[in-house]
């Protein structure tokens, strides 16, 4: 099967989750014998065309015409991954399926479906409306409409958890079964032979003191505020605990103002973004890794950090709390509740035996439920569908056209009869 993918970021360009689902996915696709050909955001000096292991990445940049806003840069954007597509199509020939990632690159999938008629398969990874609480400008609102237009536009849709599944029945009345639920893997061989690195860990912690690990986007969604507000009563049970948040985002001065108020300055370590090597060897560093969203739709981390062998604790909000089984798999405190997370994190400091039964379980569910493998069969599977419904509907059309065209034949010809009556009546008249 050959599949297009578009896509607002892929490695090394990392804004969100998006990249790094569709770098696995692509290259287990790849492995299963399919053509993946992505067409992506040149960013920085990356190169226009690369051959990553087999996947054919093209890069294009944006216009020289700086753009008035976001909105006008992703359109600028979309116009020239469709000239880019219409080249690799009129050089190598037509796809199979096009595999839009969220409404970013809903313009440019929509230009292809049409000139084509290729199937869209379309993955809403997160919506506007969760991640603001509501629609609540001019921005939002076009951004909503947009990931509405790709639903409509796309033969099935991908969601990756049944909260989303609920929310984009909710907010676009899609129909039950356009909807499918693939969840989102992670790498088992991630952490494959990687011990703690001890040397590493002293920078952010003495050998005493319990590591507590945030890791993410430093954006209210991702409920940092309220694992800080949780630390004073961690504190009090446990003293020798220290919080380690590990991101970048633009909560950071309000989060450093929210600890230096509550006293606890001097046991929260601001560790900025890591990449690479880095976020792995903070996963081993920590004793306990906390993911605290208020919205979270799925939430790759929580499986790296169980796949890290380290407990974690979650919020029960969107996909999070699908993934873990409290007490089993990992943690769940209420969403928003910061006394909730403190009772979580302290039953761990407090009961290793606690600790080894999540960690084994949670290691075990990662690669029975999350390998890539189960994930890509899954998704080709819904490629299928698209193509077959795409071509069910072609067939459909043309008989329908077949039908016209037969009763058209058939008034034409009774007209022409009613004619030649008519006429042979004038004559004989006559």
């Amino acid at each position: 099967m050959k599949i297009l993918m578009l896509t607002w970021e892929y490695p090394p360009r990392v804004v969100g989750g998006i990249s790094r689902v569709v770098y696995d996915l692509s290259h287990r696709l790849i492995k299963d014998g399919h053509d993946v050909t992505v067409v992506t955001y040149r960013d920085g000096d990356t190169p226009y065309y690369e051959d990553d292991k087999g996947v054919k990445v093209y890069r294009v940049d944006n216009y020289m015409i700086n753009p008035n806003n976001l909105i006008d840069w992703v359109m600028q954007l979309n116009f020239n991954m469709v000239a880019k597509a219409n080249q690799i199509i009129q050089e190598q020939g037509q796809f199979d399926v096009i595999h839009a990632h969220d409404w970013l690159v809903a313009y440019a999938a929509k230009t292809l479906k049409n000139s084509y008629n290729i199937p869209i398969v379309a993955t809403i990874h997160a919506t506007e409306a969760g991640r603001n609480s509501g629609i609540h400008d001019e921005t939002q609102r076009y951004i909503n409409d947009t990931e509405w237009m790709l639903t409509y536009e796309a033969t099935e849709v991908i969601v990756n958890s049944n909260f989303m599944k609920g929310e984009l029945q909710r907010l676009f009345g899609l129909p039950f079964e356009k909807i499918n639920v693939v969840a989102n893997g992670v790498n088992l061989n991630k952490f494959t032979g990687m011990d703690r690195d001890y040397s590493f860990r002293r920078r952010y912690a003495m050998d005493n003191e319990k590591i507590i690990l945030f890791m993410g986007r430093l954006v209210y969604e991702k409920g940092i505020q309220h694992l800080i507000a949780a630390m004073p009563k961690v504190l009090a049970g446990y003293h020798d605990a220290k919080l380690v948040i590990a991101g970048r985002g633009g909560m950071l001065d309000e989060l450093r103002a929210q600890a230096d108020a509550l006293g606890i300055s001097n046991k929260v370590y601001f560790a900025g973004y890591m990449n690479g090597k880095d976020v792995e060897r903070m996963y081993k560093a920590a004793d306990i890794s906390v993911f605290p969203s208020t919205y979270e739709p799925f939430g790759i981390v929580a499986l790296e950090g169980m796949l890290a062998e380290r407990p974690i604790v979650v919020s029960d909000a969107g996909g999070l709390g699908e993934i873990v089984e409290h007490r089993e798999t990992g943690m769940k405190s209420y969403c928003g509740n910061p006394n909730s997370i403190a009772d979580s994190i302290l039953e761990l400091l407090y009961n290793p035996e606690l600790c080894a039964n999540i960690v084994k379980k949670a290691k075990q569910k990662v690669k029975n439920d999350y390998n890539w493998a189960k994930i890509a069969q899954d998704t080709h599977f819904t490629y299928q569908k698209a193509i077959c419904e795409t071509m069910a509907e072609k067939q459909r059309k043309e008989m329908e056209q077949e039908k016209n065209q037969k009763t058209k034949n058939a008034k034409t010809a009774e007209k022409g009869l009613s004619n030649i009556i008519a006429f042979k009546k004038r004559q004989a008249y006559a």
